[in-house]
């Protein structure tokens, strides 16, 4: 069914005339598809996600869980397994702490768990596809314990088409819920565990700011801090917006206590995460505050390294690279995607920005910034992207002299504009393209590399190497990988090292000092 434009109807994935109706009641709707009782709460809209509606978003400061519902968990056990991005992480450290508040205790053993969720990432095709095959997994151990609760939640549930496909094809899920409705984990729990039904609650139009809720990190040495939510940049390709909705930003006030309190635990490395954090303050009505009043605030705040991500190009003004130059905690490592090297790929993407003014935004970096080491994302393969196209971002890599990248194959998003473009890149151009990319940016990066040989570096040390047991790995400022022979008891700690032996993806280095001798060195 399509529209006047040409456009699906993604109302479609939402006729339930066929179902039958068990009851309506307190704005709530149950139906019976499939032999499975589904309530409906709210139901993802396309049409609805990409409004950009002028509602005030008001910022509320919750106890985060009911005093009713504080034993719910008690002498059960929860596991979230996290796909995509660090908002991702952040919302799962977010529910982890609303599962232990409730009393819940987290194992890591799959049949001792009486919740498992799936918080998903619906950046990439790949990614839906890894969810389900988990779902497909996790269904016989439904099938054995079926008072287990099984819930999908994250940006994967804001898509109609995903929520469709798992009341009809996955019916031994039992709870599904948004990225706007987090803070509501406990209810939608309660009504899980104990109604027997599928529940389904997604707000398509964004909720607003909840401060105070209970995290749960992962670890004592980095937190990732939240400063603002959603995106209004609508790139062609990107399926955010919808899933994440309208920016909305914190108030400065409760970025700076949450940061301050994370300085007073102890922690060494902040990362203020958004989808994109340059556009911080722009939706503030009450005052010229921006992302770069911000970062001049946080810097003075006593924590050994600052970080931020991800950026938008587009918004990265002189403020923001003034402050950065300032250094101190203020790391040199800026990740800047640019997607395209060509104009007109960037215009068919619509990211608003030529390959001249990425350029010219990097020369000011490196001009204010001497040291700057800059990473980006890039997609290949992109609708109409011809051979001349490609070259001139793989020339765009050189000129700009990026060290690292996250490089995917384009792939269509169901309901975005790109996915009603003519993908006419074959396959086995797109795989070699990016074979092609990779290797250059392999080359760039030994580059870089190689002129910190016998350079003297300070290095977070975060653990024992993933390959090598008996060996150190952390990352410098510029979020350079290290690997070193040291003791298990410097973890969590800085030490300098000297650079023995640069490689193409992490550098093999030698410890010149006790981590209470090491002083703070750029790298």
């Amino acid at each position: 069914m399509a529209s006047e434009k040409g456009n699906k109807d993604y109302a479609e994935y939402f006729d339930f005339t066929s179902a039958k109706v068990v009851k309506q009641a307190d704005g709530k709707t149950t139906y019976r598809i499939n032999g499975r009782d589904i309530t409906m709460h709210s139901a993802p809209s396309y049409s609805d996600e990409k409004k950009r509606g002028k509602e005030e978003i008001q910022v509320h400061y919750e106890n985060g869980i009911p005093d009713g519902l504080r034993e719910l968990g008690h002498g059960k056990k929860y596991i979230i397994y996290t796909y995509g991005c660090q908002m991702n992480e952040h919302d799962t450290e977010v529910m982890r702490g609303l599962f232990e508040a409730m009393g819940y205790e987290a194992t890591e053993e799959r049949k001792e768990a009486d919740v498992i969720l799936l918080n998903t990432c619906a950046v990439r095709e790949n990614a839906e596809d890894k969810v389900f095959g988990e779902l497909g997994h996790l269904k016989m151990l439904k099938q054995q314990r079926p008072e287990l609760v099984l819930g999908v939640c994250g940006c994967m549930s804001q898509e109609a088409s995903v929520v469709n496909r798992l009341m009809n094809k996955h019916p031994h899920v039992d709870l599904i819920f948004g990225t706007h409705n987090i803070h509501r984990l406990p209810h939608l729990l309660q009504e899980a565990h104990f109604g027997k039904e599928m529940v389904v609650e997604v707000w398509s139009k964004e909720g607003d700011i909840i401060e105070n809720l209970p995290k749960k990190r992962a670890e004592g040495l980095r937190a990732w801090v939240n400063i603002m939510y959603g995106c209004d940049k609508f790139c062609t390709y990107c399926i955010v917006p919808y899933t994440r909705g309208k920016e909305r930003s914190r108030l400065p006030a409760d970025v700076i206590a949450e940061v301050r309190e994370l300085a007073r635990q102890g922690y060494k490395e902040i990362t203020l995460l958004g989808q994109n954090v340059n556009a911080y303050g722009k939706d503030f009505e009450d005052r010229n505050y921006r992302f770069g009043d911000l970062m001049d605030d946080i810097r003075k705040i006593d924590i050994p390294r600052i970080r931020f991500t991800t950026s938008h190009p587009r918004d990265f003004d002189d403020r923001l690279i003034e402050v950065l130059a300032k250094g101190g905690n203020l790391v040199e490592h800026i990740h800047l995607p640019v997607q395209s090297g060509s104009t007109d790929v960037l215009k068919r993407m619509s990211r608003k920005y030529t390959r001249e003014r990425f350029l010219d935004l990097v020369r000011r970096i490196r001009e204010a910034i001497p040291s700057a080491v800059l990473t980006t994302d890039v997609i290949v393969g992109f609708p109409g992207e011809t051979e001349e196209q490609f070259e001139e971002t793989l020339s765009l890599m050189r000129e700009a002299n990026i060290t690292s990248a996250f490089t995917f194959i384009y792939s269509p998003r169901e309901g975005t504009p790109a996915a009603d473009m003519v993908d006419d890149v074959p396959y086995e151009v797109k795989h070699q393209r990016l074979k092609r990319l990779n290797a250059l940016i392999g080359e760039l990066s030994l580059e870089n590399h190689l002129t910190l040989q016998d350079q003297i570096v300070e290095v977070l040390v975060e653990g024992e190497s993933k390959n090598n047991a008996n060996m150190l790995s952390g990352r410098t400022r510029t979020n350079k990988l290290i690997h070193f022979d040291g003791k298990k008891e410097w973890i969590g700690q800085f030490v300098n090292v000297r650079v023995t032996e640069p490689k193409a993806w992490y550098i093999k280095a030698e410890v010149v000092g006790e981590p209470e001798e090491a002083a703070v060195q750029a790298g």
